[in-house]
């Protein structure tokens, strides 16, 4: 009953939040400045007339439309399609963000030498801008070769969404791992359990509170990079392709492009959902850990 009560809160308090900002939006509108506002000749205001900021129905109703005049496809296609490319590269990239994450957060738990040395370059390497990285990474498809592995492209877009996801999940692994009680670890040494089997007995099912914050984090992580990856590189066939695409025709047709937007942010909370099902099965009657 507890657990049902907290997904119907959760469920409410989402459709609320959903609505607040629905209702923010059509009332600047009514009272925001029309050609934004500024001070000392400095915009601070955003502009409130139709083409900077469609009604939300125009952008809703936009869906049901053909994506080009005359064409038999309508734009709720076009963006699903787009979505679920953009979700197959961002879930390539959580998984190797996971392992790497994972990994290196076992070798910081087991090493003190390591996480002292290696710690501080994770950190350091989250200020490398993605859009600067992005061209490196994506120079890589069609020409490098591993044995007979030839790098694709979609690859790099799913290495980019790797890149902002396995630093939030080594981090809060790295602090799950270290959270068990100190007298706890005494009990296992005391029956001589090898330090692999006190990982796995004691020290994963101490850090789950944390994992799961986390991999949420890393999920949503792994489909700004996969997103901005696909924009900054022009990469076809996923949700970022269609934010340039759209972006181009926002003069004459500004809901579209809102469009792209929206399912780029429904594409992040499918991500997160896949991290909320396990919650369910892992956190259940466990105290839980709100931020890494």
């Amino acid at each position: 009953m507890n657990f049902a009560r907290r997904v119907a809160y959760r469920t409410a308090m989402f459709i609320v939040s959903i609505f607040s900002v629905v209702a923010i939006w059509e009332l600047y509108k009514i009272i925001g400045p029309q050609d934004g506002g500024k001070f000392f000749g400095v915009s601070v205001l955003p502009r409130a007339n139709n083409t900077a900021m469609p009604h939300v129905s125009t952008m809703l109703s936009r869906y049901s439309r053909p994506e080009v005049r005359g064409s038999d496809k309508k734009i709720w296609a076009v963006v699903l399609s787009g979505a679920w490319f953009s979700l197959r590269l961002s879930l390539v990239g959580f998984f190797l963000g996971t392992t790497i994450g994972v990994g290196l957060a076992v070798l910081m738990a087991r090493f003190n030498i390591v996480k002292r040395g290696l710690l501080p370059y994770l950190v350091m390497s989250q200020t490398v801008p993605l859009i600067a990285l992005a061209p490196l990474v994506v120079s890589w498809g069609g020409k490098l070769e591993i044995g007979s592995f030839v790098w694709p492209r979609w690859l790099s877009a799913s290495i980019l969404g790797t890149f902002l996801a396995f630093f939030p999940i080594a981090v809060g692994t790295l602090r799950g791992l270290s959270s068990a009680p100190a007298a706890a670890v005494e009990l296992m040494e005391s029956y001589a359990a090898s330090w692999k089997q006190t990982l796995f007995k004691l020290r994963f099912p101490a850090a789950v509170p944390f994992m799961v914050p986390a991999f949420k984090l890393g999920a949503s992580g792994a489909v700004v990079g996969v997103v901005v990856a696909e924009i900054s590189t022009g990469l076809k066939g996923g949700i970022g392709r269609l934010i340039i695409e759209y972006a181009r025709e926002a003069t004459g047709d500004p809901a579209k492009v809102f469009t792209a937007v929206f399912g780029a942010a429904a594409l992040g909370l499918v991500m997160a959902g896949f991290v909320a099902i396990s919650d369910v099965f892992l956190m259940r009657n466990r105290p839980k850990e709100s931020s890494i």
